[in-house]
């Protein structure tokens, strides 16, 4: 049953979150009261009720924070706020996966995101909350914790709807 439990919510959370390589060659559309933009590192703070859109992919925040690498490709989007949201469309699925954190990190060529503080993923009504749920798409392994740095423990939950 234990395995069962550990197989289910890995199948459950591994959505494909990176950018496919269709959404790789989507333009990144940002919309946001403020930027702060700096060339040379790379880096570019968007704030004030921030939309990213790149494909399928859609990332809000109050602030959202993106690093590009050295060949000025999306490294690493880091959205900030209350509940700050990313949603992603997953190709031959009916509903979208979507997840609230006060941070979440998508970490691009690592293919894996963060959700951190009050962290909570929602994919086809089955349910997982927690102070940190990570995942890596690639390996299929997720990680969730109840710890969040400087914070009380938020206590690990997981519901899943029975198939049918």
């Amino acid at each position: 049953m234990k395995a069962f439990i550990y197989t289910a919510m890995a199948a459950a959370c591994l959505v494909p979150l990176h950018a496919t390589a269709d959404n790789h060659q989507q333009p990144v559309e940002v919309v946001a009261d403020q930027l702060d933009l700096d060339q040379r590192a790379g880096t570019a703070v968007y704030t004030g009720d921030v939309e990213v859109r790149q494909g399928n992919m859609l990332i809000r925040g109050d602030e959202v924070q993106i690093q590009r690498n050295e060949e000025g490709e999306l490294s690493r989007a880091t959205a900030l706020g209350e509940r700050a949201y990313l949603r992603r469309q997953p190709e031959g699925q009916d509903g979208p996966m979507e997840g609230w954190g006060r941070r979440v990190i998508y970490h691009v060529a690592e293919r894996r995101v963060e959700l951190i503080d009050q962290a909570e993923i929602i994919q086809q009504g089955d349910r997982f909350t927690g102070g940190r749920l990570e995942y890596f798409i690639d390996r299929e392994v997720v990680k969730a914790r109840s710890d969040v740095d400087n914070q009380e423990s938020q206590r690990i939950r997981m519901t899943l709807q029975p198939e049918g």
